[in-house]
């Protein structure tokens, strides 16, 4: 199964320690020996999954994750949640115990097929070996069950997204001491065979993804796409393959409508409104300016005001289903295929009003250049970050404030910049590890910015021990410490104080310092401008952690200001 999973183009795989996953984690290492696969160990395997989901994120190759059986399994559900709804190629490979020890109350024993539902693309229950070695038909067929879960992986036929390959063995569980590793068993196990050879390996269950982003009610499924509607305006959001971003900003421009987008992508982007937020934030000038459509490309998670222009009423909202994507809100939605975006532009009569939108954007970015946001706050932070990021760096954005503020600020950044994120569910499960896992897999600079509590909620990421490949990351800390993201919602309003620092603001007191010591990992304390500027400057080499304190107190105060900014040039 080793050597077919590098057959099949797989070339990361991590391994979290057990028993009765023993003998794949013997042949995994013996692949790496042999040069085949990188393996990554993890102890813990809900970073461990998010590590892979970070290898695959971008390379879009399918990574591989290796548990033992029982709750090791089930910590593998959140990275598959968002590798589900994010599009990410993940291959979950859990070992089990033979079928008849189901239900019996045998040690670390559960149902682990199904245990994903239907976030899996596809399913495969693979029943133990019948005989010592594995050869001829048995061979074939578990190359085959291989073979259709990389595909399903991969998105053939479907989605890409996660796969759950569950294997059952028996002791003996690990080699003899003269057994052959994966490296001399290429070509001598059979052949590759098609899904019709799984045979008694329980079958492949189909993703139900396809259907649950189909059509429904309120949902209206078009091949044309009408052009006359003049005033359009395009949103794109989050995409996960490369190249799609600039493929909706192309078709944006190409029909000469105007285009704001999140932040998620390569940078710079000259046909994106730069400040998009911070202009459809202002109500008068919307209501003056708002477009009779809007055509949104890629999933959507950031931005309040472009949920609101999406309720607008009176707007059409199409939505390009960019691996079927839709935006699913309580109106009427005509979706697209992504063909549609090779669709032969025509250029609207009137482009005035387009006009007016991107002279506002620039008038906002230039506005918010001469008022920069105040140190210590986050929005500082961030601006910082963005402006002295190294060229074909790669910047993940955990689940945190930190997002939203690049979201207000990245249209100033002229360099070149990739922005990733895990806005399949937009947790802040799992972020260290999925910036360890882009930094392993890449080849630029790769840093990460989150607030504490989502750096905590990870803390396992840094559990890298001295054997093991170290990303070369610098993650960029925002301690308010606690949660520093209610204090901008509807929970942070001053009347609601009283019941606020407990549940909300969740203040931990945690010494990063020491945690980061406990790890072995550098810790540098960034408390001015130019200290966090020489650290992001500094080429990653290893896990570095920067700790920048901001009072959270300021966030509420810092984006009333600079919407406040953004009003004044928008009515100027």
């Amino acid at each position: 199964m080793v050597d077919e999973l590098v057959r099949q183009g797989v070339r990361h795989v991590v391994v979290c320690p057990g028993s009765r996953s023993a003998p794949f984690a013997y042949a995994v290492q013996a692949a790496e020996r042999a040069g085949r696969l990188t393996m990554h160990v993890r102890v813990d395997e809900r970073s461990a999954a998010f590590l892979g989901l970070g290898l695959a994120k971008l390379t879009r190759v399918p990574a591989v994750v290796v548990t033992t059986s029982g709750t090791a399994v089930a910590n593998l559900h959140p990275a598959v949640l968002e590798a589900h709804h994010g599009v990410v190629p993940l291959l979950v490979l859990s070992a089990d115990r033979p079928v008849e020890l189901r239900r019996t109350g045998a040690n670390q024993t559960t149902v682990q097929p199904g245990m994903f539902g239907d976030a899996a693309r596809a399913e495969f229950d693979v029943e133990a070996p019948t005989s010592d070695d594995l050869v001829g038909a048995e061979a074939g067929s578990w190359r085959a069950v291989v073979g259709s879960a990389v595909a399903a992986s991969r998105g053939v036929g479907s989605e890409p997204g996660p796969v759950h390959l569950n294997v059952q063995l028996r002791e003996p569980l690990v080699p003899d001491a003269d057994e052959a590793g994966p490296a001399d068993t290429v070509g001598k196990a059979g052949t590759l065979g098609g899904a019709e050879s799984l045979g008694q390996q329980g079958g492949s269950r189909p993703s139900a993804f396809p259907a649950a982003t189909g059509a429904g009610d309120g949902v209206q499924q078009l091949d044309e796409f009408d052009p006359t509607i003049e005033r359009t305006l395009v949103v794109v959001g989050d995409l996960p393959e490369p190249g799609q971003f600039e493929q909706a900003v192309a078709w944006a421009s190409a029909h000469g409508w105007p285009a704001v987008a999140e932040p998620f992508g390569d940078h710079p982007r000259p046909g994106v409104i730069p400040g998009g937020p911070l202009v459809l934030s202002d109500p008068g000038w919307l209501d003056a300016h708002a477009p009779d459509r809007v055509v949104t490309v890629g999933r959507l998670t950031l931005s309040r005001p472009v949920s609101a222009l999406l309720r607008r009423p009176g707007v059409i909202v199409e939505a390009v289903a960019a691996h079927q994507w839709i935006v699913n809100r309580p109106k009427e939605i005509r979706t697209h295929p992504a063909s549609l975006l090779d669709q032969r532009p025509r250029r609207p009569r009137d482009t005035s009003w387009a006009d007016e939108w991107r002279t506002v954007g620039h008038r906002v970015a230039a506005a918010l250049a001469e008022q920069p946001p105040a140190w210590p706050t986050g929005t500082a932070v961030a601006a910082t970050v963005l402006g002295a990021l190294p060229d074909n760096a790669v910047l993940f954005l955990g689940s945190s404030n930190g997002v939203r503020d690049v979201d207000y600020l990245a249209g100033g950044r002229t360099r070149p910049l990739t922005v990733v994120a895990n806005r399949g569910l937009a947790g802040i499960d799992g972020c260290v590890s999925t910036a360890a896992g882009i930094a392993l897999a890449g080849d630029g600079p790769a840093y990460a910015l989150m607030g504490d509590l989502t750096f905590l909620h990870d803390a396992n990421g840094l559990l890298v021990g001295p054997l093991e490949h170290q990303p070369d990351l610098t993650i960029v800390v925002v301690n308010d410490d606690g949660g520093g993201i209610f204090t901008t919602l509807e929970p942070g309003a001053p009347e609601l104080a009283e019941d606020f620092e407990r549940v909300f603001g969740t203040p931990t007191g945690t010494d990063l310092a020491a945690l980061c010591a406990a790890h072995h990992v550098r810790h540098v304390l960034a408390e001015s401008p130019d200290q966090l500027t020489t650290a992001v400057t500094e080429q990653p080499h290893g896990l570095t952690v920067v700790e920048v304190p901001v009072d959270r107190s300021t966030h509420r105060t810092e984006r009333d200001r600079l919407r406040a900014v953004a009003t004044k040039a928008l009515r100027q």
